[in-house]
């Protein structure tokens, strides 16, 4: 595959050694001192070197053009600001969903820049409208269908105790076995599930599978503890703590076993209804995580009011603790101020074992991540075991 690279940088002479250390690692360079000038050309590139700071279109400019217009090149962003400026900067091209390579500070080592460029698997993109494999959303009447005919099924990652590396328990998450399209990630249902009021019968009937199967697993002999993701529209239920009580106690199970991670932004609207439902399923012995912690708008808040158990750090906090001293600091903060409360801390978006030795080292709990296993169906989560 053809090997292509643009630098967009108002200052022509470090454009230039740009360019000729990009031709040294094997890519065809181009330059471009006004970054309006790159929208204007047809051609496409593999990879973006993108200034920051330049005087017509600056590189936020570019970044959200680059979101807008769908283009799919990778980027490189390079700055002279502080590292604040280039954090925020990835994370705004993040959120447009564009490829980020890396960032490199300036004055830059090219020695180092050449290494990145080595290291970049190219990426041949293809245009939605050429995908063979495109298929239509899926609908309300199907996922009606599919949860009375129990195509649901549930997938369990694995969650361990980072500091002996023995099971304290899984996640369950849904996925849709579908007769004619195969297995069908949770994206493409839950918000539909949520827009036509579906939502209870969706959570009712991945609470059921849940018990069963922690069922299963305590006649097997395994005591294993599942965590089930609850959707903010299950939290204006005032009849969920009865109805999971009933649950447990028609399989004789222990209400610890179940605990029901809610995110932040799910308890933001009716926060006196959810008060009153949380405080009542801690009460009965359920365990409560708030989830994807940091990611919320009033955290803080949140922890003072509910009586949690269990507070889960972001993915995205822990994926870029290697990389992103701001994301390990915040990890830490989290792991420190859960322990103050009293509550249990999980890491998720455990990738690697360095990123595990880290999360020990600062005290972390428990750890899930594709580094200690997949989702898998319970089947062979058992053999796992």
């Amino acid at each position: 595959m053809k090997k292509t690279l643009i630098v967009i940088d108002d200052d022509q002479q470090f454009a230039n050694l740009l360019a000729t250390a990009a031709s040294t690692a094997g890519f065809e360079a181009s330059v471009c001192n006004d970054a309006r000038e790159y929208f204007q050309r047809e051609q496409s590139y593999s990879i973006m070197v993108l200034d920051l700071n330049m005087p017509t279109m600056d590189g936020v400019e570019v970044i959200r053009r680059l979101g807008k217009g769908g283009h799919q090149v990778q980027l490189i962003l390079v700055s002279g600001y502080d590292a604040s400026v280039l954090h925020s900067a990835e994370k705004l091209a993040e959120e447009y969903h564009l490829n980020i390579v890396g960032s490199l500070s300036k004055p830059l080592q090219i020695s180092l820049f050449i290494k990145m460029l080595s290291a970049i698997n190219i990426i041949e993109y293809v245009k939605p409208s050429q995908r063979q494999d495109q298929q239509q959303a899926v609908t309300a009447a199907e996922l009606s269908h599919a949860i009375k005919h129990q195509q649901l099924v549930l997938f369990y990652q694995p969650q361990i105790n980072l500091q002996t590396n023995k099971l304290t328990g899984v996640e369950a998450l849904v996925r849709w076995q579908h007769p004619v399209r195969g297995l069908i990630a949770p994206g493409e249902f839950i918000a539909l599930a949520e827009n036509v009021g579906m939502m209870d019968q969706l959570t009712a009937s991945i609470l059921k599978m849940a018990i069963e199967q922690i069922n299963l697993w305590k006649k097997q002999g395994l005591n294993i503890a599942v965590s089930i993701n609850v959707s903010a529209k299950n939290i204006t239920s005032l009849s969920l703590p009865e109805q999971l009580t009933e649950q447990i106690n028609n399989h004789g199970l222990d209400p610890g076993s179940i605990t029901l991670e809610i995110t932040e932004s799910a308890l933001m609207g009716e926060l006196k209804t959810s008060l009153d439902i949380l405080t009542r399923l801690r009460i009965k012995g359920f365990g409560l995580s708030i989830d994807d912690f940091g990611t919320g708008n009033s955290s803080l808040v949140l922890l003072h009011r509910i009586p949690f158990s269990e507070l889960k750090i972001d993915m995205s906090f822990v994926k870029n603790m290697q990389r992103d001293k701001d994301a390990c600091s915040i990890v830490e903060t989290c792991v420190m101020l859960a322990h103050k409360l009293d509550m249990t801390v999980v890491a998720e978006g455990i990738e690697n074992e360095a990123i595990q030795s880290s999360l020990k080292q600062l005290g972390c709990d428990i750890g899930q991540g594709f580094h200690i296993g997949r989702p898998v169906p319970a089947a062979e989560l058992t053999a796992w075991l």
